[in-house]
């Protein structure tokens, strides 16, 4: 099954547009994890095991594996997802971008080694550095292309004869890169106005859209910006609201009360009463 159709199939079955980033930090983890031989990994596991029938994905950030050295703890994290919820897609965020044989080996990496089913990509040294991840046509590559840091406006925001340059990155995903039909987008749900913009030029693309909850994201706002006329097309990405909204013995059942809450939300703005 390829990933889009992948995803398509999970929503639908948990009714849910909620993704959960699993972006662990030691010193935030529950004392029971932390004393654990595989802290990431016994945390990762309580989280999912409490969510995945509310979710649509779970999207783990690398860095913050690769940086406590626990890249094993992270594939097995998404191996555990496999045979936990076989249903639900893991989007491995690592936002690669390099030339040749080097985003070749990237794309190994991702599909390979820790066996995601989508990753992100970072489209600025252009479309050939993405076509060894576009290659892979089971797979999914999720392109930024409006990120929801405040700093994203100095390059993404830059205006070209076309407009801002993230539309020229939203046409390009459309009109050339999306040969195999496994592109999403990344833009921030701090960018409401933009994200409508977006949806124009992609049309029915499946967008990530991360900022909502910490970085303080408008929901209603964003599901009136992007949301099909089907009630989907998103994908909305939610990681310390929901995998710290309780810090004891009880972190599990806070992450699924968060979680559940939020999907709630979405859903009600799917459909309106």
């Amino acid at each position: 099954m390829d990933f889009i159709t992948k995803l398509e199939a999970a929503q639908k079955l948990n009714r849910s547009l909620l993704c959960v980033g699993l972006d662990p930090a030691l010193e935030r983890l529950p004392e029971s994890c932390r004393q654990a031989e595989k802290p990431f990994l016994t945390f990762n596991r309580a989280i999912i095991e409490a969510t995945a029938d509310l979710v649509c994905a779970y999207k783990p950030q690398i860095a913050h594996y690769a940086a406590a050295g626990a890249e094993a703890e992270l594939a097995e994290t998404i191996a555990f997802i496999h045979d936990r919820c076989p249903g639900i897609p893991v989007i491995l965020d690592a936002k690669r971008g390099d030339i040749g044989s080097t985003a070749a080996r990237y794309a190994d990496e991702a599909f390979t080694r820790y066996q995601a089913d989508a990753v992100t990509v970072n489209p600025y040294l252009g479309g050939d550095s993405l076509d060894p991840f576009l290659a892979h046509q089971d797979r999914g590559v999720v392109i930024l292309c409006r990120t929801s840091n405040p700093g994203g406006a100095q390059l993404q925001g830059l205006e070209t004869a076309a407009g801002p340059l993230y539309l020229e990155v939203a046409r390009l995903a459309a009109r050339q890169w999306n040969y195999n039909g496994n592109v999403l987008l990344v833009v921030g749900a701090t960018w409401p106005e933009e994200l409508a913009r977006v949806r124009e030029v992609v049309g029915p693309m499946p967008l990530l859209v991360p900022g909502i909850g910490a970085q303080g994201g408008d929901l209603e706002a964003v599901m009136a910006a992007g949301l099909r006329a089907d009630g989907g097309g998103l994908v909305i990405n939610s990681s310390r609201g929901i995998i710290f909204a309780g810090q004891g013995s009880d972190f599990a059942v806070a992450a699924r009360r968060a979680a559940a809450e939020l999907r709630d939300r979405i859903n009600a703005c799917r459909n309106p009463a």
